[in-house]
């Protein structure tokens, strides 16, 4: 069945849509984000604040939060912080790229992913699926990745092989986290540097192949984490 809307043909959704509650104090971001996640079965609140959120939460159940980092008031930074005390519903904010220190913040609170902006809306659209997707599993396989002989730690920021423990880098933690917090996407180099000069790009290469000696049997022929040609890196999970 189908409503008509201001002349615009609106389906309606199924009773189980995915509730996403919407947080960005820009109105443009909040309606582009409301239509095309509508139009791709999801039922949508947008509000343009932490309180209106935490307004909204009152009332209503959601499934997924998309949260901006910076907004008038309270941050994103510390909505997601108190939600994380005490709520499971999963989190993924919006920043822009010079903002590494409060993605990296929100990484330890234990935000699900991160979104830079400007964002493409399919590439959000396949995150929030992957996300919900993870949401079904048992929670115990939530926090861990596995990679062949290699498990990591999501919440821990640990990497085993079997039971010995693999010493990592604080860097190197913090890029395994990223990629292990969206398993199957790709990450792009900007979203992993730490400022989007040409130079911080190319030493993400390098601490990459790093990585790879510490979580790959061939790091010269990787099977866990592979270069998408033009846009970054990519994490395949057992």
């Amino acid at each position: 069945m189908a409503l008509m809307q201001s002349g615009r043909k609106v389906e309606t959704l199924p009773d189980n849509a995915p509730h996403i509650l919407v947080v960005d104090d820009d109105l443009r971001i909040r309606d582009l984000l409301s239509r095309y996640l509508q139009e791709h079965g999801f039922r949508v609140t947008p509000t343009a604040d932490a309180a209106a959120a935490r307004a909204a939460m009152r009332g209503l159940a959601f499934d997924l939060i998309i949260l901006d980092v910076m907004m008038p008031g309270e941050s994103g930074t510390s909505l997601a912080r108190d939600l994380k005390s005490s709520s499971t519903v999963p989190i993924c904010m919006l920043t822009a790229r010079a903002e590494a220190e409060n993605r990296i913040e929100g990484l330890e609170i234990g935000v699900e992913d991160y979104v830079t902006k400007p964002f493409e809306p399919r590439e959000l659209l396949l995150r929030l699926k992957n996300i919900l997707r993870r949401g079904t599993l048992p929670a115990a396989s939530r926090d861990e990745v596995r990679m062949g002989d290699y498990t990591f730690s999501i919440g821990r920021g640990e990497l085993n092989r079997g039971p010995e423990a693999i010493k990592l880098t604080e860097r190197e933690r913090d890029l395994l986290r990223q990629f292990a917090q969206r398993p199957g996407l790709p990450v792009a180099r900007h979203e992993l540097a730490p400022d989007e000069s040409t130079g911080s790009e190319r030493a993400i290469d390098v601490q990459i192949n790093r990585l790879r000696r510490k979580i790959e049997t061939d790091p010269s022929n990787p099977v866990y984490l592979q270069t998408v040609r033009g846009k970054g890196y990519i994490l395949y999970t057992d």
